[in-house]
């Protein structure tokens, strides 16, 4: 369960976004990238009926900064909400930018996180009590 289920046991490929989006006509890995962007845009809209909306949705980590494809397909069906994405801001390279259209009610950025970083930080916090270091 732990290495043959999620997206991997649904496309049959990989768990890597990046080499289910470059499986060209494998119906299993395109159905693996539409249901993560399905669940990914449910829980946005959950979210913001739980919290009655939001300035903005953030991609981060992994997908979020790196899969422009990703960003699309999750915010296709936002338009609801107010996000309307930039096609050329959405393609543009990182670093930090603005995503969604200048007049979207609801703004889309992609912003860089430094992983490493957050773990140290936080070992740091479990180590050394609520003291910190930076």
């Amino acid at each position: 369960m732990n290495y043959e289920s999620g997206m991997v046991g649904v496309s049959g490929v990989s768990g890597d976004m990046r080499q289910l989006l470059g499986a060209g006509e494998n119906e299993r890995a395109r159905l693996a990238v539409e249901m993560f962007c399905y669940r990914a845009r449910k829980y946005v809209g959950a979210y913001l009926a739980a919290m009655g909306g939001a300035d903005a949705v953030v991609f981060t980590g992994g997908i979020g900064e790196n899969s422009p494809e990703a960003r699309a397909s999750i915010c296709e069906g936002l338009g609801w909400a107010g996000l309307t994405l930039d096609r050329e801001r959405n393609l543009a390279p990182p670093p930090d930018r603005r995503i969604s259209t200048d007049g979207s009610r609801l703004e889309a950025y992609c912003i860089a996180t430094d992983e490493e970083l957050l773990i140290a930080r936080d070992t740091a916090r479990c180590v050394l009590g609520e003291r910190q270091l930076w």
